[in-house]
C-alpha cells in the first residue's frame, strides 16, 4: 500500500513538473517573441527609416517591425497606389497572438517616408524594385519571408514574385486581380448596374464631363459605392485607422497610376493596360489568394489566381469587400494565419 502511495505521489509531482516545465516553456516562447533588447531598432520601436537607390538619387522609406519569429516574417503592402501602412493595423489583433513577425512599410511617396513628388519615381518596376531593397535592409528571405499585397499591393507583390519569387517563402495576394482591363470591366459590368439607376447616371454624368472635383461626385461614391464594396459599414463606423489611411492618401500619386474614377481605371493612368494573366503560371512559390464577395474585384477572377499559380490556394471571405480584414475579419485572419503557419510547418518538417 505504501509503495502504491508513494507511486501515485511520485506520479503527481511528475505531472505537476512537466505541466510548469510546458508553461514555462510557453512563457518563454512569447516573452521571445516580444523581445527587443538584441534588435538594432529596440530604442525606436521596431521603426526603421530605410535608404532606397532611385534614378532620381536616395530617398528613405519608413517601416516598422512587431514581434520576433525566425521563420516567419510578413512584409506588408498597402493599397492605393499612395494609400499608407496605417489600414493595415488591425493585424495587431491577430498576428501577435500568433507569433508572426511583421512589418508595417509606407512606400516611397506615402506617409511617413519621403515625398519627393517626382512622378518619374512611378511605375510598377521601380516600385517592385523599392520592395527588394527594403527586403535586404530587412534581412528577410526565403528561410522566413512572407510578402502580403492588398490592393495596388497585391499588383506589386505578383510582379515581385515574379521577379524574385527566389527570395520568398510564400505570396499572399489580397484583394486584386492579374489584370486592369478584366478589372474595368467588372466594375462596369457588374458593379455599376448594381447602384440605383439615377445614382448611376449622375455618377456616368459627371464622370463624361471629368467633372471628379465636384463635392456631388464624392458624396454619390461615398454615400452608395464605398459602404457596399470597399468596406461594408456605415461611413460613421468605419475603424480609426482606416479613416487615417483615406485621409492620408497621396492624391497625385493615386490620379497618375489609377485615374479619378471608383470605376475602374480611366483616362491616361498608367496602371491602365496592366495585365500579368499569363505570365500567373511561372509562380511556383505557396501562394494565397483572397477575394470577398462584394470586392470592388471580381472574387471569382481572383479563385481563378490561386489555380493559375503553381502552388495557390483561394481563401473566400464570404461578407467581405475590399477590405475584407475589417468586414470579414475572423475568415479572413484564420485563413491567412493558417496559410502561413501549413507553409511554416511544411518547410521545416
Amino acid at each position: 500500500m505504501k509503495n502504491l502511495l508513494f507511486l501515485t505521489f511520485a506520479f503527481v509531482i511528475l505531472q505537476g513538473c512537466q505541466t510548469n516545465q510546458q508553461k514555462t516553456s510557453l512563457e518563454d516562447k512569447k516573452v521571445s517573441y516580444l523581445d527587443y533588447s538584441n534588435c538594432d531598432d529596440k530604442l525606436s520601436g521596431g521603426v526603421k527609416m530605410i535608404p532606397i537607390q532611385t534614378s532620381a538619387g536616395e530617398f528613405k522609406v519608413w517601416t516598422k517591425r512587431t514581434g520576433n519569429n525566425p521563420t516567419m516574417k510578413v512584409l506588408l503592402l498597402h493599397g492605393g497606389p499612395g494609400a499608407t501602412h496605417e489600414y493595415f493595423e488591425v493585424f495587431d489583433s491577430y498576428f501577435p497572438n500568433a507569433e508572426i513577425e511583421y512589418y508595417y512599410y509606407d512606400q516611397l511617396e506615402s506617409a511617413y517616408s519621403d515625398q519627393p513628388n517626382d512622378s518619374t519615381l512611378w511605375s510598377v518596376d521601380r516600385y517592385v524594385d523599392e520592395v527588394e531593397q527594403v527586403r535586404k535592409a530587412l534581412g528577410l528571405n526565403a528561410d522566413n519571408f512572407y510578402l502580403l499585397g492588398q490592393s495596388w499591393g497585391g499588383i506589386l507583390c505578383m510582379e515581385y514574385a515574379l521577379k524574385y519569387q527566389k527570395n520568398l517563402k510564400g505570396l499572399i495576394i489580397s484583394n486584386m486581380m492579374a489584370s486592369i482591363p478584366e478589372y474595368i470591366k467588372y466594375a462596369n459590368d457588374v458593379l455599376g448596374p448594381q447602384l440605383p439607376t439615377n445614382v448611376l447616371n449622375e455618377i456616368r454624368d459627371l464622370e463624361a464631363k471629368g467633372d471628379y472635383a465636384n463635392p456631388r461626385y464624392s458624396e454619390l461614391i461615398y454615400t452608395y459605392y464605398y459602404p457596399e464594396h470597399v468596406l461594408r459599414m456605415p461611413l460613421d463606423e468605419w475603424p480609426n485607422p482606416v479613416i487615417r489611411a483615406f485621409a492620408n492618401v497621396n492624391a497625385d500619386l493615386y490620379t497618375t497610376m489609377q485615374g479619378p474614377s471608383e470605376f475602374g481605371v480611366a483616362g491616361d493612368a498608367k496602371l491602365k493596360n496592366w495585365d500579368i494573366t499569363s505570365e500567373l503560371s511561372k509562380i511556383s512559390v505557396p501562394t494565397l489568394s483572397i477575394g470577398g464577395n462584394y470586392d470592388t474585384m471580381d472574387p471569382k477572377h481572383m479563385k481563378w489566381i490561386a489555380s493559375e499559380v503553381q502552388n495557390g490556394q483561394y481563401l473566400n471571405c464570404q461578407n467581405g469587400s475590399h477590405l475584407a480584414m475589417y468586414d470579414d475579419t475572423e475568415i479572413y485572419f484564420k485563413g491567412l494565419i493558417e496559410f502561413i503557419k501549413n507553409v511554416d510547418k511544411e518547410n521545416t518538417k
